[in-house]
């Protein structure tokens, strides 16, 4: 063979990857062909959005009733805080009479099962588990709304976290597994579908002060059952069919479905808030006997749950992503940001019920701009995320955090409502958007399109497990700092401590953002800046195999970046 005719079979893949976009399963528009119209798309990505807004929504329309269901049912602290921590995790009754923090208990529901019900999902379908799981929870609401008592009331929650649990990772995957290559149409919907949590939690709070000040605390959870019974009835007429293979349900799905991984992630997620909770109501705190026993045990624990899933063929939890430098660098200011933010917004809500008498409705009303300030956000997100450096947002985000909290902190019992409260809101919401935008384009990216529930598994589970363990550090704050006699005379500054740690958490996800080096995510492959897509050569002489492999590797980098 002559050297011009070795020359000829020189490949250029720069300009194949150029073409790869092609190779998307869309129509002429951009719209995915599983969907037969523009409006089914947009209703289905609604739908994905309410499904990771239920443990939101719920968290958030209880902040706001805590005060009249507290008093109707007469129930005492430690069970008016079991109505928000029931539905976070789901254990026996009798536990439930031992003081265990509720609103820890009901964010752990969701986050101790997220990537077991991941795992079914990718595994069994993702269709029917998300329309299985919203009906079951419209149902239940209507229920919880008829409770008699406090416990009744709060096993209740327990199973709403637990539904919200199996309807978050379907929707996250499904999303994932049909908008698999970049494209601004991906980050429109990601966009609306990272609006989901915060403004789940914003939503929640302003519609359940409206309907319990009008109708009464029971209406707000007739109201969810309203609002998600529509959605299921969405979901099934909207959401396309399983785009990864369905496995059947058999011995060898079993052997692969990691059940020791998915029980020692539960036991794992559960431990560090339980301990805390112990700790508190323990009669020595920390120095009582049995809290180190139960320190080391959840040790033990989370440490064979690692190992366990190092080893396993098909692990509940890849430990390989958090090789991902800005993987973990993004985890980690996810983390201290929302370890802050529902905190806060807990003791805001509470300091006007409690501190400035205001009723239900017009904590709602106070807490509205972050409702109108989160949607303008999520807009503004989906249409810069191809186009503005990611770092760049996420450093925006964490600022608009601390700014936010600093507001808190610094406010007096006399100060306006539109010099501190007010900004506070709105900044507090943009830095949550801009940041579960960022983190959330980046997660889904990370693991391959047959695994992206656990994906969305694996984020959600970090954000819940933020929440609970920023509910713990703030609630510790509070009672420290209330027990003082200064406090007494000062209503404000056991809310003001809390405030200060909330700011010291994002503070310190400030400091970690730097050490980011992503750029942008999301559009066409010819949005890429040119670095992003590599030319590679297939050299005469090389074995075939060994040479499609780098041109698949290409390709693949290309598209996938």
């Amino acid at each position: 063979m002559s050297t011009e005719e070795d020359a000829g079979k020189v490949v250029d893949v720069k300009s194949r990857a150029d073409e790869a976009p092609r190779l998307v399963d869309q129509s002429e528009s951009g719209r995915p062909t599983c969907f037969h119209s523009t409006v089914q798309e947009v209703l289905f990505v609604l739908t994905a959005t309410m499904a990771t807004a239920m443990s939101s929504f719920l968290t958030g329309g209880n902040i706001v009733i805590t005060s009249l269901v507290g008093s109707q049912l007469h129930m005492t602290n430690a069970e008016i805080a079991w109505i928000s921590a029931a539905s976070s995790f789901v254990l026996q009754t009798s536990l439930l009479k031992s003081g265990l923090n509720a609103d820890v208990f009901r964010r752990l529901t969701g986050g101790a099962f997220l990537l077991f019900f991941g795992r079914i999902a990718d595994m069994f379908g993702r269709r029917s588990l998300l329309i299985i799981s919203m009906g079951l929870y419209s149902l239940l609401s209507i229920a919880t709304g008829f409770a008699p008592n406090a416990l009744f009331l709060d096993a209740f929650n327990g199973l709403l976290g637990l539904c919200s649990a199996a309807a978050v990772p379907p929707a996250v995957g499904a999303l994932g597994s049909i908008y698999k290559k970049p494209s601004t149409r991906k980050n429109y919907a990601f966009a609306c579908f990272s609006a989901g949590n915060p403004l789940g939690y914003v939503f929640g709070t302003v519609f359940s002060g409206v309907f319990a000040q009008l109708f009464g605390w029971r209406a707000s959870y007739w109201y969810l059952a309203i609002v998600y019974g529509a959605f299921t009835l969405l979901a099934i007429f909207t959401m396309p069919k399983d785009q990864q293979k369905i496995e059947k349900f058999g011995v060898d799905a079993v052997k692969r479905f990691d059940l020791l991984g998915a029980a020692l992630s539960s036991s794992a997620a559960t431990s560090p808030m339980t301990l805390d909770s112990l700790a508190g109501n323990a009669p020595q705190g920390w120095r009582t006997p049995y809290v180190p026993v139960f320190l080391v045990v959840g040790v033990l624990i989370i440490a064979t749950f690692l190992y366990w899933e190092s080893i396993f063929a098909t692990p509940l939890l890849p430990l390989h992503i958090w090789r991902d430098r800005d993987f973990s660098l993004l985890m980690a200011i996810v983390w201290l940001g929302f370890s802050a933010f529902p905190p806060a917004s807990f003791w805001l809500a509470l300091y006007m019920q409690r501190v400035q008498h205001l009723s239900p409705l017009l904590v709602a009303v106070h807490l509205l701009p972050q409702a109108i300030t989160g949607t303008i956000t999520n807009i503004v997100a989906g249409l810069i995320l191809h186009r503005v450096s990611n770092k760049l947002i996420m450093l925006v985000g964490a600022v608009c955090y601390t700014l936010s909290f600093l507001l808190l902190a610094l406010q007096k019992q006399e100060s306006s409502y539109w010099a501190f409260i007010f900004p506070s809101l709105n900044l507090m919401v943009i830095g949550a958007d801009l940041e579960f935008n960022v983190a959330n384009m980046y997660v889904m990216s990370a693991l391959p399109v047959h695994q992206q529930s656990i994906a969305g598994g694996i984020f959600q589970t970090l954000t819940r497990l933020a929440m609970t363990v920023g509910l713990g550090i703030s609630t510790a704050v509070y009672n420290s700092v209330s027990s003082s006699l200064e406090s007494a005379q000062t209503p404000l500054k056991p809310y003001t401590a809390v405030f200060w740690a909330a700011c010291g958490l994002s503070a310190t996800s400030v400091c970690l953002v730097p050490f980011l080096r992503i750029g942008t995510q999301g559009g066409t492959v010819a949005e890429q800046p040119a670095a992003v897509v590599p030319s590679l050569e297939i050299v005469v002489g090389e074995p075939v195999e060994s040479q499609t492999q780098k041109t698949t590797a290409g390709i693949d980098a290309c598209v996938d970046k």
